[in-house]
């Protein structure tokens, strides 16, 4: 079972994004539980979502304790401490993978190089919030460059499914709502194009550059 943890902040999107990847997972024919978690809804509050994807039956449900694959989506969230889990590896497993949103490496501590060396752990850096404004014009969709960093990292579910799944999202198919603030920001988003069919280009654009410029970190 893949057990994705993704720490934000308030805003940010972490909430669609784990939903949007959730949806990718069964219309590739796997399982998948989404949970999200975060106190008051407001900005840059910190926000984390759950995500389990298995090809057997999934019965854990709640906040992931030990994931194999940890998402950053602001660096504050290792700067600062602004996050529900601390430190922000806490039960990260052997050979995990953590792919963090920064345009510049961030220099951890002793401590915690030693630390994440032992669990032969890979930590990815990408500019996810600059991709989605060069791309799509707005950090709004820092989580859709987040998503495509992922799939370019780890083949977790296919670009096929990713896109019909966001296609559902942004075209109003999908009829989840997690909370006010993240319908609101879904609101947010749209008002950025004249036609949703522009949203949904750019956001597949935002997507397949996030995903490109992933894979090149594995050459």
């Amino acid at each position: 079972m893949q057990a994705i943890r993704m720490s934000g902040l308030g805003g940010q999107g972490v909430v669609t994004a784990a939903h949007i990847l959730g949806g990718a997972a069964v219309k590739d024919g796997k399982n998948a539980v989404v949970n999200p978690f975060f106190g008051a809804e407001k900005r840059l509050a910190p926000a984390e979502s759950y995500v389990r994807i298995s090809n057997d039956a999934i019965y854990d449900t709640g906040e992931i304790l030990y994931p194999n694959i940890i998402m950053i989506y602001h660096p504050d969230v290792i700067l600062m401490g602004k996050s529900y889990t601390m430190p922000f590896f806490a039960g990260m497993k052997k050979n995990g993978v953590i792919i963090v949103n920064s345009d510049r490496k961030i220099v951890f501590d002793k401590d915690e190089v030693e630390k994440l060396d032992a669990l032969n752990v890979k930590v990815y850096f990408i500019s996810a919030t600059e991709i989605a404004r060069e791309v799509g014009g707005t950090d709004l969709s820092t989580n859709i460059a987040m998503i495509g960093s992922l799939l370019g990292i780890t083949d977790i579910v296919s670009m096929e499914s990713m896109q019909e799944s966001l296609e559902e999202r942004f075209g109003g198919k999908s009829k989840f709502i997690a909370s006010g603030t993240t319908a609101a920001l879904d609101d947010a988003v749209k008002k950025q194009y004249d036609k949703i069919e522009k949203l949904i280009s750019a956001n597949s654009n935002i997507l397949n550059e996030s995903f490109n410029r992933a894979k090149s970190l594995l050459k």
